[in-house]
């Protein structure tokens, strides 16, 4: 009977310990945003790693307690739509968030067709809109108002590649002008935008590109641009087509056995080339918005480091996609938006984001009147025996790079 009594006394402190706390978690109330993602279609890898980066996000933030405003407690929670990487649907599907189902605050799509595609829904609107997907460094010249971007603008997505093969062009007795650079681009905005950065970054070397193409619709066949690559025997190859362009480009360049000693290529991680191309993949130069060596952290997700970690246990990722990581910075910044503003009103948390200054495992997040956010820099990784390992900018590099590029096919 004294057992029983004990386990009684036990039991009810302990209900007593919890009830505030799940009479709190119960009295929290929802704040719904809105997504429309390439969930199918030529931006579905991409798609989903961006939603594995809202998802876990959220989760960060609803388990810490979520976010208060004017004393009340709310969980985060999001209305996805798949826009089948269709521009035209995406925007019908934003009006859809909006109109039917009265959603006020909207998540960015996957690229920067989809973002250009809602944008004037979002205006048309006044919905505050926190993206994390799109770098298209035009979508930032339209005097859009109630767009947020936290990525670094897409002509620095390749122009440090131009750099780097000055540096190495320099460090080995030859001029910079007298290097061999064959680009090829998907015709869409972001590429187009990479494609100038890297002809102005040309331009300060004398640089001229020998073949400058454009992929195919489907991004399925560039055997006849890489043939052209290695008849000239280029000295640069710069690729951008996003997750299936850098999948299709591993792939040809091992059926070709193309030597070009330096590549670089947008989406090497999300195109999984290290996975399905190790030996075609050797040697690669790979932009990124981040990375787990960063010195970058938070309250919220710790360092990059322990967010890479997390992440990895959260998704089962092997390599973290830079997407991913952007997209958990997304739902921070909106976070930080509702708790400054402490208000549900969209015109404040539009005044908020503004005003945004935040430090984040992803790095600083700080917009500029365009909505852009200026200080983000681009990394370079060169893929080393599977391993992305940071090799630009000098000041930051983790390892030096293998040079000349040398696949085993």
């Amino acid at each position: 009977m004294l057992y029983r009594a004990g386990l009684a006394t036990i039991a009810a402190a302990a209900a007593l310990a919890l009830g505030p706390i799940s009479a709190q978690a119960a009295d929290c109330g929802a704040i719904d945003l809105g997504a429309a993602l390439s969930l199918t279609g030529k931006y579905a890898s991409n798609g989903k790693n961006t939603k594995n980066g809202y998802e876990f996000g959220i989760k960060k933030i609803n388990d810490a307690g979520g976010v208060t405003v004017q004393g009340k407690c709310y969980h985060f929670k999001v209305k996805y739509y798949d826009d089948e990487s269709t521009p035209a649907r995406a925007a019908q599907l934003i009006d859809r968030l909006v109109n039917q189902d009265k959603i006020k605050y909207i998540l960015g799509p996957y690229s920067s067709g989809m973002t250009k595609a809602i944008l004037p829904v979002v205006e048309k609107y006044k919905i505050p809109l926190v993206q994390s997907e799109a770098a298209s460094r035009s979508l930032f010249t339209q005097g859009y108002k109630y767009q947020f971007g936290i990525i670094a603008t897409s002509e620095k997505y390749l122009a440090p590649v131009i750099d780097l093969a000055a540096d190495l062009a320099k460090k080995h007795g030859k001029n910079p002008s007298s290097l061999k650079v064959a680009m090829i681009f998907q015709d869409d905005p972001f590429s187009l935008d990479v494609r100038q950065g890297v002809v102005d970054t040309m331009k300060k070397y004398g640089m001229k590109a020998i073949v400058d193409d454009r992929m195919p619709p489907d991004l399925n066949d560039i055997t006849g641009f890489l043939t052209k690559v290695k008849a000239i025997k280029a000295d640069v190859l710069i690729v951008s087509g996003h997750s299936k362009g850098a999948v299709t480009t591993a792939r040809q360049m091992a059926e070709l056995k193309v030597q070009v000693p330096l590549v670089g290529m947008t989406h090497c991680e999300a195109g999984k080339v290290t996975q399905d191309f190790p030996k075609a993949a050797e040697g690669f130069v790979c932009p990124t918005q981040w990375d787990e060596t960063m010195k970058a952290s938070d309250k919220l997700f710790g360092t990059a480091a322990e967010y890479n970690k997390e992440i990895k246990a959260f998704a089962g990722y092997k390599v973290v996609p830079y997407q991913t990581a952007q997209a958990s910075a997304a739902i921070y910044v909106w976070k930080d938006a509702f708790a400054r503003a402490n208000s549900l009103d969209k015109e404040k948390l539009r005044d908020a984001l503004m005003k945004t200054d935040l430090k984040t495992f992803y790095g600083n997040i700080k917009f500029a009147p365009d909505g852009s956010n200026p200080g983000k820099e681009i990394l370079l990784r060169q893929i080393q025996h599977g391993k992305y390992k940071v090799v630009w900018p000098a000041s930051v590099a983790a390892a030096t790079i293998n040079y000349p590029r040398q696949a085993q096919y």
